[in-house]
């Protein structure tokens, strides 16, 4: 398996983007990423792109084809990947493995999304789409109420506090703040959370990310590519490791609602194919569509003991300074959540920190990110581990 490197990064802002169209989101991205990397957009042997719903919310498909003809480089190998809310991170994925084979020199990963100019219900109607159809979608639940059953089910559990819980999305606001890319760059406080609307109870408003637009993209490449064309480059970002696993798609089915076995078996795998452990990290972008996932993630990922993420958060250890700094730049409740786009997002966030570009936001000395991308209710999850080499 050859050694794959990030060497360019681009990205819209995520926001209601009523003048830009979902090609013209993609193509904004994709310039800035290959821009970044100071390479020919004829280096690209092959586009990876990540989205959910654009053939129900926009009418389009066939997005691979659309972006290299707008971009210019009708011919390349370009398409779609599909796995719900995962689907950026399982196209950056499938972009790491065309890599590591050794079959492309050099390719993009890009996620896009554009979800506020369809009506809430469409939404609503697409979302639920991530779970099976026949046995769950039909009877009317919707993505939000399976996640209310999740936080129930863990508060239960564990007799915990849902202000312990809700905690999540107001250290997500406190990092959006200094995010040019991010959605909604305010501070929030706990009471605003919970003094917010019931959507399906447990959830508040405020614990829910986002619905929005937006459209990232990450360059990859070997090292020979990386030698001959970006050889003086700073900033170069190894991905140590790209792990996909799936889980049983619905929650009735599984034993357990407070845990993302996904999770488990695609980080165990990451960490191993890394040759780290979770001590090591120093960064995480974590999936918190709601807050609760953001708890039960910490636990999953090995950072915090089954039962006790809510506490790491309370106690400040994933603030910046922190044991395990997560969502520094705002994370999907607050950067923002163009479902297709944000596993990429996710990236572009990790590869910020590594390279010492966040800003008021950075870490000190972040050498190591790992980001987690889940599509549906855990019915697969993506975990990727970057490291900063120069």
């Amino acid at each position: 398996m050859e050694k794959v490197f990030i060497v360019g990064i681009g990205a819209t802002k995520v926001r209601e983007h009523w003048n830009l169209s979902l090609r013209d989101l993609m193509v904004k991205s994709a310039i800035k990423a290959i821009n970044n990397a100071g390479i020919n957009k004829q280096d690209i042997k092959a586009i990876y792109i990540g989205n959910m719903s654009s053939g129900y919310l926009q009418g389009q498909e066939h997005l691979g084809a659309l972006l290299a003809t707008w971009l210019g480089i009708a011919g390349v190998s370009a398409c779609k990947v599909e796995a719900a809310c995962g689907s950026g991170g399982a196209a950056f994925h499938q972009a790491f493995l065309a890599v590591a084979s050794g079959l492309y020199d050099c390719v993009m990963a890009l996620g896009v999304e554009k979800m506020t100019d369809a009506i809430t219900s469409d939404v609503t109607s697409a979302l639920i789409m991530a779970d099976d159809q026949e046995y769950v979608a039909f009877t009317g639940a919707s993505f939000v109420a399976l996640n209310a059953l999740i936080y129930r089910a863990y508060i239960k559990e564990y007799g915990v506090k849902q202000e312990d819980i809700a905690l999540f999305a107001v250290h997500d606001h406190k990092y959006a703040v200094n995010n040019p890319y991010a959605q909604y760059r305010r501070e929030i406080k706990i009471e605003d959370v919970m003094n917010s609307p019931l959507i399906a109870d447990p959830i508040h408003l405020l614990e829910c990310a986002p619905i929005g637009d937006g459209s990232a993209a990450i360059i990859l490449c070997n090292e020979r590519f990386l030698e001959k064309k970006v050889s003086d480059q700073e900033g170069v970002i190894e991905v140590l490791s790209s792990v996909l696993a799936t889980d049983i798609i619905s929650l009735h089915d599984r034993d357990t609602y407070i845990t993302l076995n996904a999770t488990r078996v695609a980080s165990s795998k990451a960490y191993k194919m890394a040759r780290i452990e979770p001590k090591d990290v120093n960064v995480v972008e974590v999936h918190d569509a709601f807050t609760i996932l953001g708890v039960i993630s910490l636990e999953d990922l090995g950072f915090a003991e089954r039962g006790s993420g809510w506490e790491i958060v309370r106690e400040g250890e994933i603030e910046i300074g922190g044991k395990i700094p997560t969502n520094t730049m705002g994370g999907l409740k607050a950067r923002g959540h163009p479902v297709g786009a944000t596993g990429i997002y996710q990236i572009f966030d990790i590869v910020t920190q590594l390279r010492g570009e966040a800003g008021k936001n950075q870490v000190d000395n972040a050498e190591i990110g790992l980001a987690q991308n889940v599509g549906g209710v855990g019915g697969t999850v993506i975990i990727n581990i970057l490291k900063r080499v120069r």
